[in-house]
């Protein structure tokens, strides 16, 4: 898909791990924990945190020299990536949606049943929980992932657009992701990673939206997303 210079292409040979498997034993879903930091603990089968990826993309794209990691995005902010299986993070007292997803190096996502995990928990015992979750964790629900912050030199020619999808697929007329990057406007029907070429030097705007095949956005709190992220001169 091309429009006004600003090229997606979607990304479909990254080395595949179709047995990995991520499991979130801490903190419990729905759990009512003490404020400050929330002490996460998750369990990874057959996925190798901190080992390089592989693969064509690794060398064409942003890539962690770290490895392979942990997204971990809380209420659908931008991530934070964990190089371990363990580790605490500062969240504010309340309720929040926490989803979890392996990542490979070049932070595109693990996109399977079983390496991810989302649920709801409630940060600070002072703060009682509503009596109706934020979320409805069955219904259909779409989360930003990349771009994130600045790309300068060989990273800044292709940039990943990657975004995380619950509860829902994507296909020719029905549900879809509406991509608005700088203004223009493509219709995402695949769900796969896409390489973002033409990107103009300085902040760049992308707008998600998870739409019905009439591109009705579909009812969700976070469903409709915009981030921005630079491009450096």
């Amino acid at each position: 898909m091309e429009s006004n210079g600003i090229r997606l292409t979607p990304l479909s040979d990254s080395p595949k791990y179709p047995e990995a498997q991520m499991q979130l034993r801490a903190p419990i879903a729905g759990a009512t924990l003490q404020s400050g930091e929330v002490a996460f603990d998750y369990q990874i089968t057959n996925f190798q945190l901190t080992k390089m990826s592989g693969g064509p993309n690794m060398t064409q794209m942003a890539n962690s020299m770290k490895g392979q990691h942990i997204h971990n995005i809380v209420d659908n902010e931008p991530y934070s990536a964990h190089y371990e299986t363990r580790f605490s993070k500062a969240i504010p007292d309340g309720q929040h949606v926490v989803l979890s997803f392996l990542s490979r190096s070049y932070h595109e996502s693990l996109k399977h049943r079983g390496a991810y995990d989302l649920r709801i928990i409630n940060v600070g015992s002072a703060t009682p929980a509503p009596a109706t979750p934020m979320a409805d964790l069955k219904a259909p629900h779409l989360f930003y992932s990349r771009p994130k912050d600045t790309y300068a030199g060989a990273d800044a020619k292709r940039i990943m657009l990657d975004f995380y999808l619950v509860n829902t697929t994507l296909e020719p007329g029905g549900n879809r992701v509406r991509a608005t990057i700088n203004g223009i406007e493509f219709m995402i029907d695949r769900w796969l990673p896409y390489q973002m070429e033409g990107l103009p030097a300085g902040e760049n705007t992308v707008k998600l939206e998870l739409v019905d095949s009439s591109g009705t956005m579909i009812p969700g709190p976070y469903n409709s997303v915009t981030r921005t992220f630079t491009v450096a001169p």
